[in-house]
């Protein structure tokens, strides 16, 4: 490399790792991500490292797990004073221009714009959510009144938000205006889109693309009642405890609008990428799609995200792509988590990584010096009182997930009761072996990693010792 890349961080809300066509869904609709897909590297078992927004963006913003990071909830009021630089921060020092477009969603934007941190960058283009809730400071939807429609209006229609006032395409606009603005010098740039979160209400136009009697439905059957059943002390969300079937809520439809919305994401990228080709940047940009989480989308009789970690909520979406740097067309297999996200994004901007820092870079496999088969031994997921009891109706679960190899424990503490998936041989976990006679060794076996990691990986012993007493 003669020089450092651009860096385009693209970020989407909510989208599971399996959304992708070229990566094996036939009824989604990507050809952008799929050519991206081609074009570069694809981690097909990338987790995130919480299964809700703010502990998942804090940690890959920072390369430290939630709990190490204290910030391990939705809704927090203020961001800890002891927590490190953000990576955003760590390339504006060392010479990069950064940008910032759509959620951040460190601290809450609960009535208020999200407060700046000492983030890095000098240009911040700022929309939560694509709602009209903020007096002020709410750049997307003071786009719209700049364009003559009125959010809330749009947002009532039958037909939803047309794409022409969609913060899809809002966050186009000001991402091709930052690479515009800072062609002669290198920059990083995070674009993260709020859809496909919920509610999921996609324009008519993408929305009529989609048949749901055409999908192909949730992972779901009669065994997932019984697990239901024997976590229903342990909330998922919002005091839910009954098991639905996905034809209770219409599984299919939510599938067919989620896509579509997926869809639109896949226009709006493409046009993104085309900007960068006509303006010849494309060629020293490295360009990473992924997501904060997953959705559940029906699976296990289960919507939205919460106290739960299946795969279609904790595995997301994994692409890096630079044109003759990034090994093309690899699928790689190894674990990995969206910390080494964080890592490798240091890494190729020229940033030494903190004696802290958690994540481990992926380089090796993108210009491939490794077939990505084997990363981590293990992947680490938390949920701490994540959705916040009194605001709620739950009961501020905590839980922690660990895989190692394709064995996966989840473990609800302070209710004595988890999961244990083999996901070699149940690959969408219906059969919870945690009561299961013939694994309680491998249940212990993990229960005591997960023990060891949680405390060596998650505790702070404080500052730096400097004398024996």
């Amino acid at each position: 490399m003669s020089k450092r890349p651009n860096i385009l961080f693209y970020c989407t809300d909510q989208q599971r790792f399996d959304t992708i066509g070229a990566l094996g869904n036939s009824y989604v609709k990507t050809p952008r991500i799929d050519q991206l897909v081609k074009e570069g590297t694809a981690f097909t078992h990338a987790y995130c490292q919480s299964p809700i927004c703010t502990p998942s963006r804090s940690s890959f913003m920072t390369g430290l797990y939630p709990s190490r990071v204290h910030n391990t909830r939705n809704g927090n009021d203020t961001w800890p004073t002891d927590a490190p630089p953000l990576i955003s921060k760590l390339l504006a020092d060392s010479g990069y221009t950064c940008g910032n477009i759509g959620k951040f969603h460190l601290t809450s934007s609960g009535e208020r714009t999200e407060p700046r941190l000492d983030d890095g960058y000098s240009y911040w283009k700022f929309s939560h959510a694509p709602r009209d809730d903020w007096q002020e400071g709410h750049d997307y939807a003071d786009w719209v009144k700049e364009k003559g429609g009125d959010l809330d209006e749009l947002r009532s229609r039958a037909e939803n938000v047309p794409p022409e006032y969609h913060q899809t395409t809002w966050a186009t606009d000001r991402a091709i205006e930052f690479t515009s603005q800072n062609m002669n010098q290198p920059w990083f740039l995070t674009v993260n889109i709020y859809d496909p979160h919920p509610p999921f209400v996609p324009p008519k136009v993408y929305a009529d693309q989609f048949d749901p009697d055409e999908m192909p439905g949730a992972h779901n059957v009669e065994s997932d009642r019984k697990t239901h059943e024997r976590l229903r002390e342990v909330d998922f969300q919002k005091g839910s405890k009954e098991y639905r079937s996905p034809s209770e809520f219409d599984g299919k439809k939510e599938q067919a609008l989620y896509y579509a919305m997926i869809a639109q994401i896949d226009d709006q990228f493409s046009r993104l990428l085309q900007a960068l080709e006509d303006s010849g940047q494309r060629e020293n940009t490295l360009v990473v799609f992924t997501s904060d989480h997953g959705e559940t989308l029906g699976d296990h009789g289960l919507l939205l995200k919460g106290s739960r970690f299946y795969e279609g909520l904790v595995r997301v979406p994994l692409v890096f792509s630079w044109p003759g740097v990034v090994k093309e067309n690899l699928q790689a297999n190894g674990l990995v988590e969206l910390l080494d996200l964080s890592a490798t994004l240091l890494d190729y901007g020229g940033v030494s990584l903190p004696d802290y820092f958690q994540g481990l870079s992926l380089r090796s496999v993108l210009e491939g010096d490794s077939d990505g088969d084997h990363i981590r031994d293990s992947v680490r997921c938390e949920y701490f009182d994540a959705l916040a009891a009194h605001f709620t109706g739950g009961n501020g679960s905590f839980a922690t997930m660990y895989r190692r190899g394709h064995y996966k424990l989840n473990v609800y503490h302070g209710f004595k009761v988890g999961e244990l998936y083999d996901l070699e041989n149940d690959p969408w976990e219906h059969e919870n072996l945690w009561e299961s006679s013939e694994h309680q060794s491998l249940k212990h076996e993990l229960i005591y990693e997960s023990f060891d990691q949680h405390v060596l990986l998650s505790t702070d012993v404080g500052s730096k010792r400097i004398a024996p007493m």
